[in-house]
């Protein structure tokens, strides 16, 4: 695995739109925020030609044109580091037009982001051996305050944090808006996480493997596709283990329940040390069916720990995860740490 070095101080950061841009509200203003607060930090921000761009069908620009924006900036000597603008709907189109041999044979960097970003933060360590972060995309750091999540992720790209720990309360009601584009996160809700092993609960256990994941509406959409590598990707690294963080976006609980099958039948599983599983943003229960069933009928036949409702994806506040990296996980009741030391 490739790890890239670290955002130097003073630094350039580079904000491509290979999903959704920041061209409208709320957005647009929190991420004219979120620059100004990095220049304030000391760092150079370099927005993409896309970054404030609204021209594509569920992403910033025309697949082709996005697809250009990532390759020139992620293979740029001016960038240090990346991060998505937003996420989106069809970051996929613009996977045919990107190189990921020569992503492969260039200096590695970091590129962050969620969600649509799976497209690129998976396939970075699948098909090009190369870690990336899945974290919080550019307008996330306009909020006021800052919430701590954001600030693990912007130390995870400076090198000054390789552990992260859950957060203790959660966003159920979003209330960041046009009217409010720089909102904190709302966080009402506390955190309670449940573990199991197999079928049966525990309130405590750990695990180690290579963390790998991302949104299951995306990686669903990749499987059986040329940039389906997940496979070998835990072949390579079947000694470490894979350790799969999963969240959901649109997916109801039937939809999640397919895709584990259907990752499960792919042969993604295998090697498996432990899943981490985010608060879904669609998981209400149906026809006698919530999330917790829908992934243990596929992940208890496995007999490794499964975790629920982490802190991850789209009910913030998130985790920030090194993808592709050797990580050690351990769950004690309410709070549950990921390090990432060992390799980073």
């Amino acid at each position: 695995m490739r790890y890239p070095k670290n955002l130097p101080a003073g630094g350039v950061i580079g904000f491509p739109a290979p999903s959704f841009g920041c061209a409208t509200e709320p957005y647009r203003t929190a991420f004219e925020h979120a620059l100004q607060r990095l220049e304030k930090m000391g760092y150079r921000t370099l927005p993409g030609p896309n970054a404030r761009v609204e021209m594509g069908v569920g992403i910033s620009n025309e697949p082709e044109e996005c697809a250009r924006e990532f390759m020139d900036m992620y293979l740029s000597e001016e960038t240090d580091c990346l991060i998505s603008c937003g996420g989106g709907e069809l970051m996929c189109e613009i996977l045919p037009y990107l190189d990921f041999q020569k992503l492969a044979q260039g200096k590695p960097k970091w590129f962050m982001g969620y969600s649509d970003n799976t497209n690129l933060t998976f396939l970075l360590a699948t098909l090009a051996d190369t870690a990336s972060v899945y974290g919080p995309c550019a307008a996330s750091f306009g909020m006021e305050p800052l919430h701590e999540s954001l600030r693990d992720a912007f130390e995870i790209l400076t090198g000054e944090r390789r552990r992260v720990q859950s957060y203790g309360m959660w966003d159920k009601d979003d209330e960041k808006d046009p009217e409010n584009p720089l909102a904190p996160y709302h966080l009402t809700e506390k955190l309670a996480m449940r573990g199991f092993v197999g079928s049966k609960p525990v309130e405590e256990t750990r695990f180690c493997g290579r963390l790998l994941g991302g949104c299951l509406d995306v990686l669903a959409n990749l499987v059986g596709t040329r940039f389906d590598r997940a496979a070998d990707f835990a072949e390579r690294y079947r000694e470490d283990g894979v350790v799969w963080f999963l969240e959901s976006c649109d997916l109801n609980v039937f939809g999640i329940r397919r895709a584990m099958w259907q990752l499960e039948q792919a042969g993604w599983f295998r090697y498996v040390k432990g899943f981490l599983i985010g608060r879904p943003a669609n998981g209400a229960p149906m026809m006698n069916l919530d999330v917790y069933d829908a992934v243990l009928n596929v992940a208890a036949k496995m007999e490794v720990p499964v975790v629920f409702d982490v802190d991850l994806g789209h009910r913030p506040p998130m985790m920030p995860l090194v993808v592709g990296s050797l990580a050690e996980v351990t769950l004690k009741g309410e709070k549950l740490t990921v390090d990432m030391a060992c390799c980073l």
